[in-house]
């Protein structure tokens, strides 16, 4: 049976759709100085091998909109290359994926996403249902967004679905495991947890520099957890300044900019304890390969810990590594 593409998801967003501010970062559609999204020509000394183009003109060359060419880049069914011009794609990657059996349906049918009614829809079972599961933990969302009235509404990978009924069907009929039950009623829902977990993945598999490594844990760590699971104030910064954003917000998101940043940030102490040990192994690995950036040693430069004269404004310093 044809794989049926969802027109909506399919249309390339309007600057103020809601839908935007809940899709995750994709560095590299911003084309470099000169560049016009074509082939970049060899790059092979600035970091990078063979040809590349830029990631607007990839999503063209696949067939796919802004949202699927994103999407298709953080499952890794579309593989990036970091380049002089930054993260591109190289030809060679083009030239794999269209070669590949059923190209493009194929592709688009991994890259669809469904909301909780299309979801429960393509299961055969209750909206109630899905949600109880998917606040259980037993598949993550894709992606979020925000609608008017704030809520979030959580998007699905239509694949993660269809595996869950094949691999555990007995959770879509009966009685619900008592012990999921007891969770809910106990208040948990994991699709933030979930979610977050999936895109601290995806951005893992995105850099191999041990620092940039570090700050993909400490992103999603609150100010107080960083403050306390980082010591060293200048480590602190260095990770602030490489930390990755889990989605992109526009400078006008404004009133649904607290939920989005609560998303964002662990809450639950299992959670946030897991993300700890993480962060303290990946500063092991980044310390060994060199230290976090310093400014020269003197008098004037020295961190302390007094609080600051009142009226006295804090230098740039201060304010990168959080001090009041």
């Amino acid at each position: 049976m044809a794989v049926r593409v969802d027109q909506e998801l399919r249309k390339s967003q309007e600057p103020w759709s809601p839908e935007w501010l809940g899709e995750p970062s994709a560095p590299g559609w911003a084309s470099g100085p000169g560049d016009h999204g074509g082939s970049a020509g060899p790059v092979g000394s600035p970091g990078g091998a063979g040809e590349s183009v830029a990631f607007g003109a990839a999503a063209r060359a696949l067939g796919l909109n802004t949202r699927e060419f994103e999407l298709a880049v953080q499952l890794g069914e579309v593989r990036t290359v970091t380049t002089g011009l930054g993260r591109r794609v190289a030809c060679e990657e083009l030239r794999r994926v269209t070669a590949a059996e059923g190209f493009p349906e194929a592709l688009i049918a991994r890259l669809r996403e469904v909301g909780t009614a299309e979801g429960a829809e393509l299961l055969g079972i209750t909206q109630g249902r899905l949600t109880r599961l998917a606040r259980g933990g037993f598949f993550a969302p894709v992606r979020f967004y925000v609608n008017r009235y704030r809520a979030v509404v959580w998007l699905y990978l239509a694949s993660d679905l269809t595996e869950l009924a094949v691999r555990q069907p007995e959770l879509l009929s009966g009685r619900t495991p008592p012990g999921l039950s007891a969770a809910l009623a106990a208040g948990e829902d994991w699709r933030a947890a979930t979610w977050r977990g999936r895109r601290i993945g995806q951005l893992l598999a995105q850099t191999e520099d041990p620092w940039e490594r570090a700050a993909v844990p400490a992103s999603v760590l609150g100010s107080v957890e960083l403050a306390s699971a980082v010591a060293d104030p200048y480590e602190r910064a260095h990770l602030r300044e490489l930390r990755p954003a889990l989605v992109r917000m526009r400078p006008e998101a404004g009133a649904i900019r607290d939920v989005i940043d609560a998303l964002v940030t662990a809450d639950d102490p299992r959670e946030i304890r897991r993300y700890r040990a993480a962060l303290a192994s990946s500063l092991d690995d980044a310390r060994r390969a060199r230290p976090a950036p310093r400014p020269d040693a003197g008098p004037e430069s020295a961190l302390d810990d007094r609080p600051p004269v009142p009226g006295r404004s804090r230098s740039l310093w201060q304010k990168l590594i959080g001090r009041r």
